[in-house]
C-alpha cells in the first residue's frame, strides 16, 4: 500500500532547524514510509501519536490514517517522549 505523507506546521518547523544534514537523513526516512511503512518504525505504547520513526539521532512522531500518514513533530531522541 503506498502512503501519503501530511506534515504539521510544528513538524515542518521542526525539519527546517535540523542541519542539512540531519534534515536529509530525516527526509530519505520520511520517504521510506511512503512504502509499506518502511525503516525503523515502532509502535508507541500508551504515547500519542501512536507511532514513531528512527534517523539517526531524530524521531518523527506520527500516526497512520487510512492512506495517510499524518506526521506530527520530528524531535532530537532526548526531547521526543517527554
Amino acid at each position: 500500500m503506498k502512503f501519503h505523507i501530511e506534515l504539521k506546521p510544528k513538524a515542518e518547523k521542526d525539519l527546517k532547524s535540523l542541519s542539512s544534514a540531519d534534515r536529509a537523513r530525516v527526509v530519505e526516512r520520511l520517504r521510506w514510509l511512503e512504502d509499506e511503512l518502511r525503516g525503523d518504525v515502532k509502535r508507541l505504547s500508551n504515547h500519542f501519536p501512536e507511532y514513531r520513526m528512527r534517523a539517526g539521532d531524530y524521531r518523527a512522531l506520527f500516526e497512520v490514517v487510512g492512506d495517510k500518514v499524518i506526521v506530527y513533530r520530528i524531535l532530537h531522541r532526548k526531547e521526543s517522549y517527554r
